[in-house]
């Protein structure tokens, strides 16, 4: 009762302060009348507090996020059931559930009344403009009277967690060649079929099953050989993404590192719809891989991914290198000087095919004129270094849309054309690209 009074109103308060003016002027003036006036106006806001502290601790509530994981830019629904647990109804509930400054601002619901045992639904949406991890709770109820005198608060403890992934953008199906990679014992290589069977032979060994004795090869040795049969050959990939602070410019959701984020989410959603076995590495410490179906994984990952002032490009390609097993490698790369191209001829290694996609981030400021030419002969030079190591390497400028540039991974060579203007752009003369080593 006393955590009821002090629940009260300011038109609660505001009785009692009536009620006792009255009751001092009733005794002074010596009026009966004006004693029952001042008893009515201090009865009814003890009889709001006590109708409203009565059913102050019978609150049931539970919440649902749809979907638990929502992409940058859409909504999530959020549904909010309460019940009644007591036998009485309740007063008018004003529902308040607490959000991060990022989803918006807090929704407040208002419920007349709950009858005995009742339960109710509401429902709001949140949107995110921002990727990351957003508490949503915990829920306060404030009860009230039916008149405004008392009001009780009650915060619920529960909290769920919405996930707001990068956005996924649909990419158009394209042959990687080099994808391919082997899941037995034998070393990496480009297959043409995928998933076909790999059956060799070896010598026999004490202990190895006579059924799998190969009899033409047998024959043709002299010597009892068997069947070795190996697992199939499986599509492999790794997805790199720099997180360099200096490598990107921008801010917020437009900036250079948001578009390599976005897309580094959309590869990874494609190519393991594709059925590749995916690995995701970054220079922050990220390294996963997604199991059957499970790109959700990874994209939890980028929802946390942050950029990093310590990051650099040699301690990627160690992060790649250190369980790389070939196949296909695709980087979404910042800005490089030409040393750290040479630093990522490194993740070459092992027959694995590397595509990337260089951003040049210098387009996400306005520049004046000699600054920009200055910007963009840097680009060409870390692209021409990426080249001649075999690189596959596809540009990026603000506004460049991933889908339109996918097919360009497809490539095996970038074209006598973009390999010209790189070479022009960086003062190396005509003829670049066809020395040994060049990307043909």
């Amino acid at each position: 009762m006393r955590e009821a009074l002090r629940g009260l109103t300011t038109r609660g308060r505001s009785f009692l302060a009536a009620a006792a003016a009255a009751a001092v002027s009733a005794v002074i003036l010596g009026e009966k009348d004006l004693l029952r006036v001042a008893i009515l106006l201090a009865i009814l806001p003890l009889l709001a507090a006590a109708y409203v502290g009565r059913s102050r601790y019978r609150l049931a509530c539970s919440r649902s996020l749809e979907p638990h994981r929502a992409p940058v830019g859409a909504s999530a629904r959020v549904v909010l059931r309460l019940q009644n647990m007591s036998r009485l109804p309740t007063g008018t509930l004003l529902l308040e559930d607490r959000l991060p400054y990022a989803l918006g601002s807090r929704p407040r619901v208002v419920l007349e009344r709950l009858g005995a045992r009742q339960a109710s639904s509401v429902a709001y949406t949140v949107r995110a403009d921002v990727r990351g991890r957003y508490e949503v709770g915990p829920l306060v109820v404030r009860l009230t009277d039916p008149f405004g005198l008392c009001e009780l608060t009650r915060s619920f403890p529960s909290v769920d967690r919405l996930t707001v992934i990068p956005q996924v953008h649909p990419l158009p199906n394209v042959r990687l060649a080099g994808e391919y990679a082997g899941a037995g014992d034998s070393r990496a290589r480009s297959v043409a079929v995928h998933g076909e069977d790999d059956a060799a032979t070896r010598e026999y060994r004490r202990g190895d099953d006579l059924r799998r004795v190969h009899w033409k090869s047998t024959a043709r040795t002299g010597e009892l050989m068997v069947r070795r049969e190996e697992q199939p050959w499986e599509s492999r990939a790794t997805v790199v993404l720099d997180t360099r602070q200096y490598a990107h410019r921008g801010e917020g959701p437009t900036a250079s590192f948001e578009w390599a984020v976005s897309a580094a989410a959309s590869v990874a959603v494609h190519l393991r719809q594709a059925g590749y076995k995916l690995r995701l590495v970054t220079d922050t410490g990220i390294d996963a891989e997604a199991a059957e179906g499970g790109e959700g994984i990874l994209l939890d990952h980028l929802a946390d991914v942050r950029l990093d002032k310590r990051g650099d490009v040699a301690q990627l390609v160690e992060a790649v290198r250190r369980r790389s097993d070939g196949g296909l490698v695709i980087a979404l790369l910042g800005a490089l000087t030409t040393a750290e191209a040479e630093l990522l001829a490194g993740l070459r290694g092992n027959n694995a095919t590397c595509v990337a996609f260089l951003i040049d981030s210098s387009t996400w400021l306005n520049l004046p004129p000699e600054s920009r030419a200055e910007a963009g002969r840097a680009h060409g030079a870390a692209a021409l270094g990426l080249m001649r190591t075999g690189w596959r390497v596809v540009g990026v400028s603000h506004g460049a849309k991933l889908p339109a540039l996918w097919p360009q991974a497809a490539r095996g060579s970038q074209g006598f054309a973009w390999r010209a203007t790189m070479a022009e752009t960086v003062g190396m003369g005509p003829g670049v690209g066809h020395g040994p080593g060049r990307v043909r």
